[in-house]
């Protein structure tokens, strides 16, 4: 047998990094890329020289690699979704003298169709547990994951090892934060994770429902309770929730009648429907939201005090998306891949310009003020980049200016504009131009009647 030479290390390492079937990354202490290999190259369709040098977050996305390197933190077989599969992924930390002073990542399999491959008993599981998400989805909506909340800053994650923790138990959560930074998506993970993810998710929008309505809505009522009562009667939000959960939006608006009945189904376990003889019991875990300040509304006589600290055992704060701006450019994508296959037009990605400017703005109406920038530029651009002069005006100006404008004055100027092209593209027809919006019928009606259109 030829004895091993230290001059075969070079021709070793070549074969296993280079010509390895796996992807492999090394970043240094900031996160900047020192290794790639071929086969990950290939998948990220980069070249070498281009890649090295480069942040991490510039070339793969919804990476981990530069948070590993700085936590030391080792993440074993995660799921990490890149260019639309989900990727099987290991980060750990490299140290010297004890000191993190970078991180390796590999990937196992560069697409789910190769991991499937692995193993046929797999592949059955995973295929049965897509037809239960479709029947959960047939019969609840639309139900969203973790996975389905894009971005790795440091405060994002944050959130997310919290409702890790807290999602198994019955705890009642409250989340806080600023209009349109996500919270129902929260309100669903939460959910997904829990024992009652084979449950109903039920919402209430506290603000949308007249609140001579809102008891009805919540709790239901008997056949006869009064004129006009639907034969039968109808269940409430409470009773459509037994057994799952149940997520209170916009908690603050809800009127000080109503939350004493709340507090009495939190407290009792039983609700008791508009024109019933009897209390029944009913078992739903509370999940509210508000954007406002509830102890402000205490201190005011708005808001029961003893209802909040039912509501408010476990309470997070959703970070705005000026606080984790590094999650701009991946959102951003994300929701543009998303926009474009639902407007039928190819649009593929930004200017550099266009992503200097979201990374300079402040975005007071958070992740659905993105949204809508992005729906309007994509309806407004006749290229496959948007570039800035496909974004409103009000984007373009100082920070200043930003400041100083109003939130609903801009999430209207977007939304006229996005109506207003759509409406062109379907020479005024309505009907295609909501659904091509996803707005419902009425809805669209009455924005089109507000902005004139």
């Amino acid at each position: 047998m030829l004895p091993f030479k230290e001059d075969y290390k070079e021709e070793i390492f070549e074969t296993v990094c280079e010509n390895a079937y796996h992807c492999l990354v090394v970043v240094d202490r900031e996160g900047l890329i020192t290794y790639l290999n071929n086969s990950y190259c290939e998948f990220l369709d980069v070249k070498k020289e281009e890649a090295i040098g480069v942040h991490v977050t510039e070339i793969i996305e919804n990476t981990r690699m530069h948070i590993v390197a700085k936590s030391g933190k080792e993440e074993i077989a995660d799921l990490q979704y890149i260019r639309g599969n989900h990727m099987i992924a290991n980060r750990i930390p490299v140290r010297s003298e004890g000191k993190v002073i970078g991180a390796v990542g590999t990937v196992l399999y560069r697409d789910t169709e190769e991991w499937l491959k692995m193993n046929s008993h797999i592949k059955d599981l995973l295929l049965e547990l897509e037809h239960y998400r479709n029947q959960l989805r047939n019969q609840y909506g639309n139900t969203y994951s973790l996975h389905d909340i894009v971005g790795s800053s440091s405060s994002l994650n944050i959130i997310k090892n919290k409702i890790k923790k807290v999602a198994p138990g019955d705890v009642s959560i409250m989340l806080t934060g600023e209009s349109g930074t996500g919270k129902e998506l929260f309100a669903h993970s939460i959910h997904h994770l829990s024992e009652r993810n084979n449950k109903p998710f039920i919402k209430v929008n506290c603000a949308a429902i007249p609140e001579n309505l809102l008891e009805s809505e919540l709790f239901g009522y008997e056949e006869g309770a009064f004129t006009d009562a639907r034969k039968g009667g109808k269940l409430g939000k409470f009773q459509l929730a037994d057994g799952g959960t149940l997520f209170l939006d916009e908690i603050g608006d809800m009127p000080l009648g109503a939350q004493v009945k709340i507090l009495r189904a939190l407290q009792e376990g039983e609700i008791e429907a508009i024109g019933a003889t009897k209390p029944r019991k009913v078992d739903v875990r509370i999940i509210s939201a508000t954007n406002q300040s509830l102890e402000k509304m205490i201190a005011d006589n708005r808001f029961r005090e003893d209802l909040f600290y039912r509501l408010n055992v476990i309470r997070l704060e959703i970070p705005p998306l000026r606080e984790r701006k590094e999650d701009i450019r991946i959102l951003a994508k994300f929701i543009l891949d998303k926009v474009s296959k639902r407007s039928g037009k190819r649009v593929t990605d930004f200017s550099t310009e266009v992503l200097e400017h979201f990374m300079h703005y402040e975005w007071p109406g958070n992740i659905r003020e993105l949204e809508n920038v992005i729906e309007s530029a994509v309806h407004l651009t006749n290229k496959e980049i948007i570039a800035s002069d496909d974004l409103p005006d009000h984007l373009l100006g100082n920070a200043s200016m930003h400041q100083s404008e109003k939130l609903k004055d801009m999430i209207e100027h977007t939304e006229k504009q996005a109506i207003q092209n759509a409406l062109k593209k379907y020479d005024g027809d309505k009907m295609q131009a909501a659904n091509a919006l996803q707005i419902g019928k009425s809805s669209f009606y009455e924005k089109v009647k507000k902005y004139n259109l």
